[in-house]
């Protein structure tokens, strides 16, 4: 994933009673990463789907079947703002693992053509068989919600051991249950949306609560160039970055891997869309915007949320 990973958890047990849930834990990532949803990995279970023939019926691992339930169920709900098929795109932008091209930027032709090949509805999804059918030459990137899905993997595995509290985060996306020593709360940071070394822009309260956390943004991996700001927040409906002034969301649900492919989703939709639908929906989702002078910043959030910015 390209990541890195960390742990906090509340436990009686020594450090050297703790090493086999350490080994546990990274080997859970490592097979997530590597043998299962990595597009780097020249092995890995989404290589060999990308790689298969069009129309051949596929079986498929439970952890990929589960996470592309859940992508379609978002592409769904977003109205095709979340698509895990609009790989190739990325990858032409020069977002992906691919080698960069010289012209960066592509024609309109080509664009065009690419989003011919590109859409979920290719995606043919037997869950109760575990198989999965193309039915066009797709390329399926799962970086938008393999992180999440980690993360929840992870809480599960520290669920079975019995461990009551926690706080997990896999490249930025979070699970936390319980409560820090003391009974005090743990309190996540959302980061202000610059691309210089991370700073607070401001905390929200897990009081004891057992949540899901995923941001998303556009401030750290993006490109200027001739005047033009180029997000890697590629928009299915048109192949082209998003042009909208949305820096960043965060979006709480009761998974990880859902609040990351929404989060997602929302970047790509924009502020106004997405922040009706996260109310529509119910979510607690914090918006963060550039300003109308493009010297700050512009703060929402849904009225689930704030109960979120205090502590109890």
């Amino acid at each position: 994933m390209g990541t890195s990973y960390s742990i906090k958890l509340v436990d009686e047990a020594s450090a050297e009673q703790m090493q086999p849930l350490v080994q546990e834990v990274a080997a859970l990532l490592n097979h997530l990463d590597r043998e299962v949803m990595s597009t780097y990995s020249q092995t890995s279970e989404l290589t060999v789907l990308n790689d298969a023939a069009v129309g051949v019926p596929l079986e498929l691992s439970l952890p990929m079947t589960q996470v592309l339930s859940l992508a379609l169920e978002i592409t769904a709900l977003t109205d095709g703002a979340f698509d895990v098929t609009i790989g190739p795109l990325v990858n032409r932008w020069g977002f992906g693992p691919e080698a960069r091209q010289a012209d960066r930027v592509p024609q309109q032709e080509e664009i065009d053509s690419y989003l011919s090949r590109i859409g979920s509805g290719f995606i043919v999804l037997d869950e109760s068989q575990g198989t999965l059918r193309k039915e066009a030459d797709i390329y399926i990137d799962l970086s938008g919600i393999a992180k999440g899905y980690a993360v929840d993997r992870v809480a599960q595995l520290l669920d079975s051991n019995g461990i009551e509290s926690y706080f997990i985060e896999v490249g930025g996306e979070l699970r936390i249950k319980g409560h820090k020593p003391g009974e005090q709360t743990w309190v996540p940071a959302i980061e202000k949306p610059v691309d210089t070394s991370p700073q607070i822009h401001n905390i929200f309260y897990a009081n004891g609560e057992s949540i899901a956390v995923a941001g998303s943004g556009d401030y750290r991996n993006y490109f200027d160039l001739n005047g033009v700001h180029y997000s890697h927040e590629i928009d299915p409906a048109t192949g082209r970055p998003v042009t909208h002034n949305l820096a960043s969301v965060y979006v709480i649900a009761d998974t990880a891997a859902r609040a990351d492919a929404l989060a997602t989703a929302f970047m790509v939709m924009g502020e106004q869309a997405s922040f009706a639908l996260a109310e529509e929906l119910g979510l607690a989702a914090y918006f963060i915007s550039y300003n109308a002078q493009g010297d700050g910043f512009d703060d929402r959030y849904t009225a689930r949320f704030a109960q979120y910015l205090e502590a109890k």
